[in-house]
């Protein structure tokens, strides 16, 4: 589900054509059929353990120390958005499959819990007698006391979190290996409000609001069992669906990226990193423009070039990842174990990312283990290990992947991936011994691994014999796991961290650190004794310990950890950086005496880049005036950072002291609203100003220093530029600047050209108030243009804001008649379905020849025509324009693949409401000619000298000389009231026949 706002026009062809179920599609989509699709790794086999009737669309999954399978279902997702689906009144389900035989299927199911207060739940997490579920706003844990898998309790253990049933929000919760719980939270989630109603403050006194003071969008945390010591372990993700963890402490996710950007990803999440989905400082979009900014979208996506982000381990292109797993198992290959294992929906794939040192980080590859071949339903939501180490895929089988729709309320999978022919018999664990816990400990599954921890840590002193086997073992995994709780003894914990830290193996050295750091143990002579370790990720470790600690001492083991930076390696860059994060300036004097004049070294340049010290800024102004004009940009770009006032001062003396762009760049960066203006700076300003005059540079610097004697330039700017960023950006600044009167002044001008392009430069900004008003005074203005007003009222579709005013006017009653068609084009082509539906309610839709407005398009598509009939039709009405197969006229596009191209509801659209989505290559153009007449039609050829100009049949020629304007009309030259021109039936028939063009084998055919 998420697990994307994306959902590909196929699939919402797919849901209609599964909302009829005939037979053909019943054996399609089967259990046994999607089954037989699936291609598992070698050596494995794949079986159905259970399907719908049993349950339906599972969102989430955990397994008991049972071998039970706890699904979260989703039947009732988003109804709000999609009116045709049903709903169960009673709300949604947390169901219990089990298989009681051991034959490998459920035979058995029950639910646990039922309510409209778990609508489409997002996790779940079986530990003992205590279930957590998240489910926005709420996290809440259900008890059952006495076992009888019907809970006596229900709490709230958070709240308050924003996002409600939205796939951004709270995730699944997982028990760690250290004894804590782990989780996260997407870009909608917000906040984190606990039981009393109470901001939950974090272990550093922050209040976990995700807006920027200081954490971003989507977070990754943990907490105690009960909730207390919430930590936030990382920030500004996008949709960091779920997490896991390593034996070592190790934190592990995927993310998903602005949707269509190929730009998904896996990170090792380093404590206290910043993951770059938004610009750290001001929260701006990825794709806002900045200094430095990367050449690649999918670099560009995470702010990879800022100091401060932490890199990817895995960056797997476009892709829509849910759940994710560590396997700790053995019955899977080795390639598979101690590795993690992750569900991929919009690839239709479960894959496994086997991980390998990279520094001080890590890089991963792909291995799949379980694809879906040619039926695209397959959509491994979740990926859960049992306790026998067979993995459990949740399918939640749907033409799409979620993002707010689904096609199919019914049906939904769980697979089995195991050895081939095993049994699934499982015996629940024996913990009324140290060494019985043990084994519970050691189990591949987190359930069973629960209960074994806390019947180990309650033995306390006792289970120290049954852990120091595991320690003493040559499994370096259980040795991690033994040692989060030999810690913890009493009087003997010291003694194990202290062999933990003088351990061969570099990831226990690592894990000392971390179970010292969870035990508030004095970190200054553990980060003395190891900062100068042979493994870089040890001394990694070292640095993001030192974090917050403000002493001399601190300082200097810092500096020895930073003159053993290569200039190559940025996970320990990043390390170095959060680990001065609170104490920058203490840190950097260190690190500057110690290296003494040899500080501007290639290495040693990063040290100063990353730094957020303002002894960093002078050094940093050295290097750009000896760096050239390429690498000036990163050391610009780290003055962003920046917070200290001595900044204005460095950056103005840039200004006295450089030449050429160097001069731009320093201006850019500085705060207006901060700095001293003095003559030299002025004199720069002005003389950039000048040569950069109608370029973006000079947007950006009239903006940045709110000159508003430039107010007129910029409304030039945004009436010659409106499809460009200059332009756009220059409305941008008059908006802020509240000048409305010179924006209006443009609208009400007897230029249609200049009125046209003010409307198109300020289209970008209908999410705000006041560009609404402008746009609903030129709807309302009778006396303008009719393709004027028309052009306005297609602005009010994208945004939430501007669509749900447009239906505030329509429900009003105050759509002019000759603009409802126009409005409803807008509503046709929202994204949200209920809008369509509400509005159609109140405008005047298009009519057909016999008078009366025809149905929405959601009813057209139901409807059957007759192909041939429709052929007839498309002969009559649209030959005229179009070509089928070489004949028709070559005016609009070639509808000879249409169905290869557009669904029917967009074919649908595409008559009705033809502004929507004008082709490419086929937009209109008016030509204003020197004699006073104009030309009028579509682009078909151009040379240096004249311009081809067609409309239907006819051809013109307009030599350049005489040519004194031309304006790109947004209107299509597609007549707006085709539909008039045929009844109903006529229409249906029509696009019965278009859906019929299709490439088939190198040629056309019409299927009857």
């Amino acid at each position: 589900m998420k697990f994307s706002h994306f959902i590909p026009a196929v699939c919402l062809l797919l849901s209609v054509a599964c909302s009829n179920k005939d037979s053909n599609s019943l054996d399609e989509h089967a259990p046994e059929t999607s089954l037989a699709d699936l291609k598992v790794y070698n050596g494995l086999e794949v079986t159905l353990f259970a399907s719908e009737p049993m349950f339906s669309n599972p969102t989430n999954m955990d397994i008991d120390a049972r071998g039970r399978v706890w699904v979260c279902e989703a039947y009732n997702y988003r109804n709000q958005f999609n009116p045709k689906n049903p709903v169960k009144k009673e709300g949604d389900r947390i169901m219990i499959l089990e298989d009681t035989d051991g034959d490998g299927k459920a035979d058995k199911s029950k639910v646990f819990y039922q309510g409209t207060d778990v609508n489409a739940a997002l996790g779940i997490c079986v530990l003992g007698n205590k279930v957590i579920v998240s489910c926005s706003p709420n996290v809440f844990v259900f008890t059952d006391e006495d076992g009888d898998d019907v809970p006596e309790k229900k709490e709230i253990l958070f709240q308050g979190i924003k996002g409600v049933q939205h796939d951004h929000a709270i995730h699944a919760f997982l028990f760690g290996h250290d004894g804590r719980l782990y989780f996260n939270m997407g870009n909608e989630g917000g906040l984190l409000v606990d039981a009393k109603g109470d901001t939950v403050v974090d272990v550093y006194g922050n209040k976990i609001i995700a807006k920027g003071k200081p954490y971003r969008d989507g977070l990754a945390l943990r907490c105690n069992l009960d909730g207390s010591n919430v930590e936030v372990i990382g920030n500004n993700f996008r949709n960091n669906y779920e997490l896991t963890v390593d034996p070592f402490g190790t934190v592990w996710q995927s993310d998903n990226d602005d949707d269509g950007n190929k730009s998904t990803r896996i990170n090792y999440v380093m404590e206290h990193g910043n993951y770059g989905y938004k610009d750290e400082i001001t929260g701006a979009s990825w794709y806002k423009r900045r200094t430095n900014m990367e050449k690649e979208i999918p670099f560009r996506h995470w702010h990879l070039n800022d100091p401060g982000v932490v890199p990817n381990v895995l960056q797997t292109g476009a892709g829509s990842p849910t759940g994710m797993s560590m396997y700790e198992g053995t019955m899977l290959p080795e390639v598979f174990q101690g590795q993690i294992v992750h569900a991929e929906p919009g690839h239709n794939v479960v894959r496994a990312y086997p991980i390998e040192n990279d520094g001080a980080g890590y890089k991963a590859t792909i291995v799949n283990i379980l694809e879906g071949q040619k039926d695209q339903w397959f959509r491994p939501a979740d990926i859960t290990v049992a306790p026998d180490g067979s993995l459990f895929v949740a399918d939640w089988y749907d033409p799409g992947v979620g993002g707010h729709q689904m096609g199919d309320v019914d049906r939904g999978r769980i697979y089995r991936i195991a050895k081939p022919k095993s049994g699934y018999k499982i015996t629940p664990p024996d913990v009324s011994s140290p060494d019985g816990a043990m084994q519970a400990l050691l189990s591949p599954n987190p359930a069973t691994r629960y209960i074994g921890w806390s019947a180990l840590a309650s033995f306390g002193d006792q289970a120290e014999g049954a852990l120091q086997k595991l320690w003493t073992s040559d499994q370096v995994r259980h040795r991690a796991q033994a040692l989060w709780l030999l810690g913890k003894l009493n009087n003997k914990g010291d003694a194990y961290i202290s062999q933990a830290l003088a351990d061969k193996e570099s990831n226990i050295r690592i894990e000392g650190i971390r179970v010292a750091k969870l035990l508030k143990k004095d970190i200054l002579p553990i980060a003395t004794l190891l900062m100068n370790d042979s493994s870089v990720q040890v001394r990694r470790e070292v640095a993001l310990a030192l974090t917050g600690i403000a002493t001399a001492d601190a300082a200097e083991v810092w500096a020895q950890l930073a003159i053993q930076y290569n200039g190559k390696d940025r996970w320990y860059l990043e390390a170095l950086g959060i680990g001065a994060s609170k104490t920058e300036d203490l840190y950097f004097k260190a690190w500057k005496k110690k290296v003494g004049t040899n500080w501007n070294t290639p290495a040693n340049s990063d040290i100063v880049w990353r730094s957020r010290s303002k002894y960093a800024m002078p050094l940093m102004a050295e290097l750009i005036k000896a760096s050239d004009e390429k690498e000036m940009l990163r050391y610009y770009r780290s003055f962003d950072f920046q917070k200290d006032p001595s900044k204005q001062q460095v950056l103005s003396m840039l200004v006295q002291q450089t030449q050429g762009d160097k001069v731009l760049y320093a201006l850019k960066h500085m705060d207006a609203s901060k700095l001293k203006m003095t003559p030299p700076v002025m004199n720069a300003l002005n003389k950039v100003l000048d040569q950069y005059a109608g370029k973006i540079e000079f947007v950006e610097l009239v903006s940045s220093f709110k000159l508003q004697s430039r107010a007129n330039d910029l409304l030039q700017l945004g009436i010659l530029y409106p499809d460009s960023a200059t332009g756009k950006e220059s409305i941008k600044a008059l908006l802020d600047w509240n000048r409305i009167d010179l924006i209006d002044r443009v609208l009400n001008s007897k230029n249609r050209d200049e009125a046209q392009a003010m409307i198109k430069a300020l289209w970008p900004y209908m999410y705000e108030k006041k560009t609404i008003e402008i746009m609903e005074r030129v709807v309302m203005d009778s006396a303008k243009e009719m393709e004027l007003r028309k052009l306005a009222v297609k602005t009010f579709g994208g945004p939430w804001e501007s669509e749900d005013r447009l239906l505030t006017l329509a429900k009003e009653k105050k759509i002019p008649i000759t603009l409802q068609a126009a409005a409803a084009g807008v509503f046709q082509t929202a994204w949200r379905s209920t809008l369509r539906e509400e509005a159609a309610k109140y405008l005047k839709l298009p009519g057909s020849k016999e008078g009366a407005s025809l149905p929405t398009v959601a009813v057209l598509v139901e409807k059957s025509g007759d192909a041939v009939k429709g052929k007839e039709v498309f002969k009559t009405v649209c030959n005229s324009c179009h070509r089928v197969n070489n004949e028709g006229v070559n005016f609009g596009p070639d509808l000879s693949e249409i169905s290869d191209k557009l669904p029917k509801e967009a074919i649908y659209t595409a008559i009705l409401y033809p502004d929507q989505g004008i082709s490419f290559g086929f937009e209109g153009w008016r030509i204003k000619l020197h004699d006073g007449s104009s030309a009028f039609g579509r682009i078909v050829s151009e040379t240096e000298d004249k311009i081809d100009m067609q409309y239907m049949n006819n051809q013109q020629t307009v030599l350049k000389e005489n040519i004194q304007s031309r304006t790109k009309l947004e209107s299509s030259l597609m007549p707006s009231n085709l539909q008039a021109t045929m009844t109903e039936q006529e229409l249906v028939d029509l696009v019965e026949y278009l859906i019929t063009l299709k490439k088939k084998d190198g040629s056309l055919s019409l299927r009857q």
